[in-house]
């Protein structure tokens, strides 16, 4: 994995005039002495992973495999952001149309209050072999535990009791909570929700690993990759080498510089989810005090046709992060035509990878032109070993820049807002002041 900064548009004195406050940061997270050091084990996570807690997660990974046609991941957020994003960058874009039984469908519930879509998918399983993964260190979040209640009462239905234990994993609290009782009374296979891992930085965890492994990829390589790159961020290799740090600065220096908000651009579909994995992680993690970048993303060429116009000539408030994969894994070339009525005959030969490249490019030299500060991120392939890279960057420069900010990078107090309000209007017992003084303001 490379990083570019050179188009950033901010003096290298203002990056590194944060050097000395980032080697801090560094600092303190390796010590546990920053803000929220309760849940930093997402730090060392990588190395720790044994070849033996790999082969544990494939082994039921391979009883889902051979017991089910489908899979659903029941979770939200961090309990299934990442996971889906890993899948959906590796699988073949038409699985729902190609799939001939290599691999079980991997879905995904648990996320919404959708109720057509929760009758769409309870509809869609009817005829299929199904499994569930319940994610929840609780097992008591609202959007999960409603899914999770419909899917284990169909899988009994359908499948019987018996197999359903087989096929229904959690992965919950080493101890406590709703989740963990479920697990331990129905006899299910769970795995550790680590306490000291928040949700957001759950991917290496049973969260991602075990929907991942289901759908056939190869978690040792994504695990791998998050190795090197904790090497290659760890306390002790200098500022200039270290891509983490290198990103926590810049992004730093151009929020003090007025940059308020960090679009995430993508030039590969398959990034899509990769894109929402991201702003939740950064949102939630810097979003706190009235301070932090907002988090926005785009899939490119596809939204230079709508907003495209806004990052070309909108408010100068914007910076851009691409995502850019050097090697696809495919080869396609573009036909040439005898009419020649599009006018593209100027392409014949060329791979479809050339003219993306190009647009990317192309793209890149328009917004640095028009006062947009580009990051470049680039990938070798498209492949288990480079997300895993990418992941654990991320969750790095996270972590960095979230000190850099002033907050704790690690905590979540304002999702419980709504929470609050939804149980009271739903009259959830315990919670009657709450109802009578909503009550008073919609009177």
């Amino acid at each position: 994995m490379k990083l570019d900064i050179t188009q950033a548009l901010i003096g290298a004195e203002k990056v590194n005039a944060l050097k000395g406050k980032v080697e801090e940061a560094q600092q303190a997270l390796e010590q546990g002495t920053c803000p929220g050091n309760d849940f930093l084990g997402w730090l060392h996570l990588p190395s720790s992973i044994t070849p033996e807690f790999i082969a544990e997660i494939q082994a039921t990974a391979n009883l889902l495999r051979k017991e089910c046609d489908t899979v659903i991941v029941a979770g939200i957020g961090g309990s299934y952001l990442g996971a889906r994003a890993i899948i959906e960058a590796l699988a073949n874009s038409f699985q729902w149309l190609t799939n001939k039984g290599e691999n079980p469908n991997v879905l995904f519930a648990g996320n919404n209050i959708g109720e057509d879509y929760l009758y769409e998918l309870t509809t869609y399983l009817k005829d299929k072999k199904f499994g569930v993964i319940n994610i929840s260190k609780s097992g008591t979040t609202t959007e999960t535990a409603l899914a999770f209640r419909l899917l284990k009462k169909q899988c009994e239905e359908q499948r019987g009791k018996d197999v359903a234990r087989k096929v229904i994993v959690a992965i919950t609290d080493a101890k406590r909570g709703a989740a963990r009782t479920c697990a331990d009374k129905e006899g299910y296979k769970s795995f550790i929700i680590p306490d000291n891992v928040g949700g957001r930085f759950s991917v290496l965890t049973p969260v991602g690993l075990l929907p991942i492994a289901i759908a056939g990829f190869d978690i040792a390589a994504l695990v791998k990759g998050a190795q090197d790159m904790e090497r290659q961020t760890a306390v002790g290799v200098p500022f200039e080498e270290n891509p983490s740090a290198q990103y926590a600065a810049v992004r730093n220096a151009l929020y003090q510089d007025g940059k308020k908000i960090e679009i995430v651009a993508n030039y590969q579909p398959k990034l899509h989810f990769i894109g929402e994995w991201w702003k939740q992680l950064y949102g939630e993690s810097e979003g706190k005090d009235h301070k932090g970048i907002f988090t926005a993303s785009v899939d490119l060429t596809t939204d230079l046709h709508s907003m495209g116009q806004w990052i070309q000539d909108g408010e100068r408030s914007i910076f851009e992060t691409v995502i850019s994969i050097a090697k696809p894994e495919h080869t396609l070339l573009f036909p040439s035509d005898e009419e020649n009525l599009d006018g593209l005959n100027f392409l014949a030969g060329k791979r479809v990878d050339e003219v993306n490249k190009m647009a990317e490019l192309g793209t890149k030299l328009a917004h640095v032109d028009g006062g947009v500060p580009n990051l470049r991120i680039e990938l070798e392939r498209l492949d288990e070993y480079n997300l895993g890279q990418l992941i654990y960057f991320f969750e790095k420069g996270c972590g960095i820049s979230g000190l850099l900010l002033g907050v704790n990078p690690f905590n979540q107090p304002g999702v419980e807002a709504y929470k609050k309000n939804m149980f009271a209007l739903l009259g959830k017992p315990g919670y009657e002041a709450e109802t009578e003084a909503i009550s008073k303001r919609l009177a």
